[in-house]
């Protein structure tokens, strides 16, 4: 019944506009394939955990913050100098301290990551996705990878992963194949569900 579903899903998503690629563009390239990934996880009842975005929206907007408060100070040059350069002053810590959180997150938590989820509703199990790829530079090779958000909890299941060549998905024209592309993400979701669990 999900194979089935899974397929149709996946034929009305190929019926929609093409998607297309600058195939000299290696941004492009995983722009839409990333795109795409998200769309196919989600399409199978995953829902996306945006804390880790949300948390680094609320470092930029803190970060901006600062910055309007320095700028548009009530009280005019030279009432507001002391003001000011205790601003000066300060950006250089403000910025390495809420630029280095976001460096940190980025390193440790999303590195590669393209898409967190929650699990899907009704699921026995209690941790998410955290779903990454790679496309080197130069490179037309593509890496998927499928692993759980909580590795440490007993319901995860062991990553899985497949690289393949861009060039098995696209037309000549930069038009992604989404059929063939939906086949092997769904393959590769269907792989994680059935690894056997971590043993405690």
């Amino acid at each position: 019944m999900q194979e089935k579903k899974s397929s149709s899903t996946s034929t009305e998503m190929a019926n929609k506009n093409p998607k297309k690629a600058n195939l000299l563009d290696h941004h492009s390239i995983k722009h839409i394939l990333d795109e795409s990934v998200s769309e196919i996880v989600t399409s199978r009842g995953y829902v996306e955990d945006v804390r880790m975005s949300n948390v680094r929206l609320l470092l930029g907007t803190i970060i901006i913050a600062i910055a309007l408060v320095a700028q548009f100070y009530k009280k005019k040059f030279p009432e507001n100098r002391d003001f000011l350069i205790g601003c000066i002053a300060l950006y250089p810590f403000y910025f390495c301290f809420f630029n280095g959180i976001l460096q940190l997150i980025i390193h440790t938590k999303e590195k590669n990551a393209i898409l967190f989820t929650y699990p899907p509703e009704g699921s026995f199990t209690s941790t998410g996705l955290v779903v990454s790829s790679k496309l080197p530079r130069f490179s037309d090779l593509y890496t998927l990878t499928v692993a759980s958000a909580d590795p440490k909890s007993i319901s995860a299941g062991q990553p899985v992963e497949f690289t393949k060549s861009v060039t098995q998905w696209f037309a000549k024209d930069g038009v992604l194949v989404e059929g063939l592309f939906w086949k092997d993400v769904l393959a590769l979701l269907d792989e994680y569900a059935i690894e056997p669990k971590k043993k405690k």
